[in-house]
């Protein structure tokens, strides 16, 4: 029984996994708040966050989702809304790969 035991998936932390992927409900409603300049200075703070930690963890990946998708809705120019698009749907497909993989037990 004890060899079978790596291939044992924790489904609660499989359903909470894909539950936090969809959404966000504070972040969301606290980038919806925002005006042009302080979404700027908020993907200022998520590139600073992302370097500074290496690798994304799921939340982030759903957090920049959200704030590159409210970036791409109120950019002025091209160059920022192609910005913001090319990283929110880098970001979705990382999500993607994410939600494929599953929870590791510790």
């Amino acid at each position: 029984m004890l060899k079978h035991q790596e291939n044992v998936i924790d489904l609660v932390a499989e359903r909470n996994k894909r539950g936090s992927a969809q959404h966000d409900p504070y972040y969301q409603v606290r980038i919806g708040r925002m005006n042009k300049i302080e979404l700027l200075e908020e993907m200022v703070r998520f590139q600073e966050e992302r370097s500074s930690k290496g690798n994304l963890s799921l939340t982030m990946m759903v957090r920049g989702r959200i704030l590159f998708s409210a970036l791409e809705r109120c950019a002025e120019t091209d160059e920022l809304r192609l910005l913001a698009s090319s990283y929110r749907r880098h970001l979705e497909h990382e999500i993607d790969l994410s939600m494929k993989k599953p929870s590791q037990n510790q």
